[in-house]
């Protein structure tokens, strides 16, 4: 077998770790700003919708490299993954940089066609956060692929260590400059804009380490390679798409939700935040899938991708229902954190629990299952199914049932149950029929 049981406990307890990371600090930024109130609490979430789009287009590019790196190890072929993992890190660089002199130059445009007329100090809180947060994409994006290509040779510890790095220095310094310096939103995103340049730094210091396999040994001299940015591509794109219009998607829905009220933007930015932590396990697994996947798709072991698929779906139903179940008894206790008013912390107990029960069942097949697909180059399907998922059923039925029907926010949020559930029959049934086998990228 090409993974122990001790290589998967080396690959997977390290992701669990980092996502609980990730979360933990999106949580603690979300509490320290809901010090300065809920105007500030609702421009963040607003602009984090258009942050989170941006970033998971970054991660889809690490992820169509740490696919190619994945099968080119399978295979054996290490100086060919040394050559993609550069040409990776090119790519990502030049795409975060173009992205970033985009929106620092049309920052408030962008906000009020988006979001419209929100409250004044809510766009005001907007603009100061979306501004700061453009100066972080290039160092977030190299990060990602970094964390991306030590997850493609198994070695996820890298990541995490990283992202305890960042972490920490995040939440310091939004400690520092929210309640010492008294910056509000501008001291939340200096905070984070800081910890990104350190930890980009830093892992890009590690993959230039000669132990590295996937090692960069040269940043000042870049050659465009056509044919290994195209591998890179066949993934990333489908699976940028794929993220891009579901963030995308999410923000027009947010759009709606502002029209609820400041109260329901509130709800919802807790609630999205409590819900991260449900799915920790899920998310976690679903990067180790494509570590495991692509390397027995590399050698051409379908046998073995089909035990491993199995084997880890079984650990994420199990653990995602043990974190589940914690987080519901400990959210009456978690959300007087947030200091929100009685209506909004009804409003974002109910968005909780139903994420909590339904997530259970049917997360992990909508989310984790399909990245054994695309670590199989079937990236294109997912896509196709996750964007017409997306659209019909997520966009379109939060509007029939948060505004025409009076449903408001949990509309909004059963409309989202409802696209999970139209993804899980289709990549499972995909899985079932056999065509995403024999789809080698490399």
């Amino acid at each position: 077998m090409m993974f122990s049981n001790h290589d998967l406990k080396k690959l997977i307890i390290p992701l669990i770790i980092e996502q609980l990371l990730v979360v933990t600090v999106g949580f603690a930024d979300t509490i320290m700003v809901s010090s300065v109130g809920e105007s500030a609490v609702s421009a963040v979430s607003l602009v984090d919708g258009i942050n989170i789009l941006l970033i998971n287009i970054f991660a889809a590019l690490g992820t169509g490299g740490a696919v190619v790196a994945a099968q080119f190890i399978g295979q054996g072929a290490h100086e060919k993954a040394k050559f993609s993992a550069k040409q990776l890190i090119l790519i990502t660089a030049i795409l975060s940089i173009i992205i970033m002199i985009i929106v620092i130059v049309f920052n408030g445009t962008l906000l009020h066609l988006i979001f419209g007329n929100v409250e004044i100090d809510v766009m005001k809180n907007a603009e100061i956060y979306f501004l700061f947060s453009a100066m972080s994409y290039p160092f977030i994006a190299l990060y990602n692929s970094g964390a991306a290509l030590f997850r493609a040779i198994g070695n996820s510890k890298i990541s995490m260590i990283n992202s305890a790095i960042m972490n920490a220095i995040n939440i310091v310094l939004n400690a520092l400059f929210i309640f010492g310096f008294h910056w509000g939103v501008f001291g939340a995103v200096l905070a984070t804009l800081i910890a990104r340049a350190i930890a980009c730094l830093v892992i890009l210091y590690m993959l230039s380490h000669s132990d590295n396999p996937l090692r960069i040994d040269d940043f000042r001299h870049w050659a465009w390679d056509g044919i290994y940015i195209k591998k890179i591509l066949s993934i990333g794109i489908p699976s940028g798409l794929e993220n891009g219009m579901f963030q995308f998607g999410k923000i027009l829905v947010q759009s709606l939700i502002a029209t609820f009220g400041t109260y329901s933007i509130a709800a919802n930015a807790v609630s999205n935040n409590i819900a991260q932590m449900q799915i920790i396990p899920g998310t976690a697994m679903g990067l180790a899938m494509v570590t495991v996947v692509g390397q027995c798709v590399g050698a051409n072991d379908y046998a073995q991708a089909k035990y491993y698929i199995k084997k880890i779906m079984k650990l994420t139903y199990v653990s995602m229902t043990i974190v589940i179940a914690v987080i519901l008894m400990l959210t009456p206790f978690i959300l007087p954190f947030y200091s929100l008013s009685s209506q909004t912390t009804d409003l974002a107990y109910q968005c909780i629990f139903m994420h909590g029960i339904i997530g259970a069942f049917i997360w992990p097949l909508s989310f984790t299952f399909p990245n054994a697909l695309r670590a199989a180059n079937d990236a294109k399907y997912t896509m196709i199914v996750s964007a017409l998922s997306m659209w019909t059923f997520r966009f379109c039925f939060s509007y029939v049932l948060g505004q025409y029907m009076n449903l408001g926010l949990l509309g909004v949020w059963i409309a989202m149950f409802i696209d999970w559930a139209v993804r899980c029959v289709f990549f499972v049934w995909r899985y079932l029929n056999g065509k995403w086998m024999n789809r080698q990228l490399v």
